[in-house]
């Protein structure tokens, strides 16, 4: 029989892999700036509120954070502090309503939609910190406005799963739940074009190429390693050079880069910057006046915050091993996720939209009891548990001075003018 402690970190790594499958189906849909979420993640914690307690609450959060940053490549990006902020803010108020007011006064509606609000307020916080500055007011009432009703939404997809359940009724020892059979009918084949299909081939080629070659934790400590370097350069235009060498890198590590959203996103944040105008008059039209310091700081926040996104993507993998006990839960819950991801095809696929709920109720019973042994007796593991061949000893050497050399090309556009100028 498990013990109280066993049972919680049991759930907290099965609801911790169900919040990573939920941030990739969230990662594949359009947002019009790339800290904006729909917290469709943030339903494994409604989940939670009635089952786990504060402490293995929390873990769950962090695990969610954290998490949601090794798969989407932001752990080094403004991108991390955003969702850190957000989801601890969110997370503590709907805690906090759940269990002061208690469930029968308060439903999964209202602290979802609670939450959503004091997420998004945290995020405008630091959105005018980091990026927008004053003309974050422009972007606020749309911004609060979509969490009310992404939350309430969220909160409705909450109060529908714990109802229907069956899961979530032995977790909570219920007995009466009602579940509706599920269709089995297979997900329709992916039709690509030869070119589509030869792009795709050689984007997985570059992606195992770098898998294999670089260690996850050698990659980090370049990617640390290079993060100064586009922080603490002065001059705006060798910022925008450095985040041009970081989408290549991106691009070259397989990971998908979509030049006309990243475009547009940056465009977006020049704009923003341009309705609080400073410096010299560079062009004025009607209301709108581009002024010489208001375009510069635009372009240069756009180049950091794109330019960290895309060096996060490439220098952060899922694979990246932690240390002591939540290590082991983290790599438990990412061990579920590839399960997860593996039976629902969900990161090629579009997951299906009927019963999308009970059809997550199925996962969460397939792997409720022993998710490690039915994932070793299908013979599905991640690199979490595998050691790629570029751990040999004999294969450390190359590929450390290759990221020696990377760094160095980071640095390069600040040092060469410093240099000069000396």
């Amino acid at each position: 029989m498990q013990s109280p402690i066993e049972r919680n970190r049991r759930i907290v790594s099965l609801l911790g892999g169900l919040c990573f499958f939920l941030a990739v189906l969230e990662y594949m849909i359009p947002k019009p700036l790339p800290f904006i979420r729909l917290g469709l993640a943030n339903l494994p914690l409604l989940i939670a509120l009635d089952i786990l307690p504060f402490s293995s609450f929390a873990l769950l959060v962090c695990l969610k954070v954290l998490g949601q940053a090794l798969i989407s490549g932001t752990l080094f990006s403004y991108v991390f502090v955003f969702s850190l902020g957000g989801t601890a803010a969110s997370a503590l108020f709907m805690f906090i309503l759940r269990k002061g007011l208690g469930k029968e006064r308060i439903g999964f509606i209202g602290v979802s939609a609670a939450g959503a609000i004091a997420s998004n307020g945290v995020t405008l916080i630091l959105a005018y910190y980091f990026v927008f500055g004053d003309s974050v007011r422009y972007i606020a009432s749309p911004v609060l406005a979509l969490g009310i009703v992404t939350g309430t939404l969220l909160g409705i997809a909450a109060e529908y799963f714990t109802r229907r359940s069956r899961w979530y009724a032995s977790t909570t020892g219920v007995s009466d739940a009602v579940l509706s059979p599920l269709p089995n009918a297979p997900l329709p084949p992916v039709h690509q074009d030869t070119k589509s299909r030869k792009l795709e081939a050689f984007r997985i080629a570059r992606e195992k190429f770098c898998q294999s070659t670089f260690r996850s934790e050698d990659l980090a400590i370049a990617g640390l390693c290079m993060i100064p370097a586009l922080l603490f350069n002065p001059d705006t235009y060798m910022r925008v050079f450095q985040f041009v060498f970081f989408f290549f890198l991106a691009w070259f590590s397989g990971k998908k880069n979509n030049f006309i959203i990243t475009l547009s996103i940056m465009l977006g944040i020049v704009f923003f910057n341009l309705l609080i105008p400073y410096g010299e008059i560079l062009f004025s039209t009607g209301p709108l006046t581009i002024t010489s310091g208001a375009l510069l700081a635009g372009i240069r926040r756009a180049a950091t915050l794109e330019g960290l996104f895309r060096l996060s993507r490439c220098c952060v993998r899922k694979d990246l091993a932690l240390p002591g006990a939540f290590g082991e839960i983290a790599g438990e819950s990412f061990r579920i996720f590839s399960g997860m991801s593996d039976q629902t095809q969900a990161t090629e696929r579009s997951f299906p939209l009927r019963n999308w709920l009970l059809r997550l109720d199925r996962l969460l019973i397939s792997y409720a009891q022993s998710p490690t042994e039915s994932l070793l007796s299908t013979g599905e593991t991640t690199a979490v548990t595998q050691q790629p061949p570029n751990h040999r000893p004999g294969k450390i050497i190359g590929p450390r001075l290759i990221l020696a050399a990377t760094v160095i090309l980071a640095w390069l556009p600040i040092v060469v003018p410093i240099l000069i100028k000396a």
